[in-house]
């Protein structure tokens, strides 16, 4: 159940928020809501993974 959720959630994400990686963001140089949307969609990752 709880990895259908982050599952869900990874996609819902993927859809809404934008991606860095694909902009080449430096992350020496983002603010800190965008270094908020990097841990977001990590965490949310990593546990749509486990």
């Amino acid at each position: 159940m709880k990895k259908k959720f982050f599952k869900l959630l990874a996609k819902i994400n993927k859809a809404i928020l934008p991606s860095y990686s694909k902009k080449e963001l430096n992350l020496a140089k983002a603010n800190k809501f965008q270094m908020a949307i990097i841990g977001w969609r990590t965490y949310v990752t990593k546990r749509a993974l486990d």
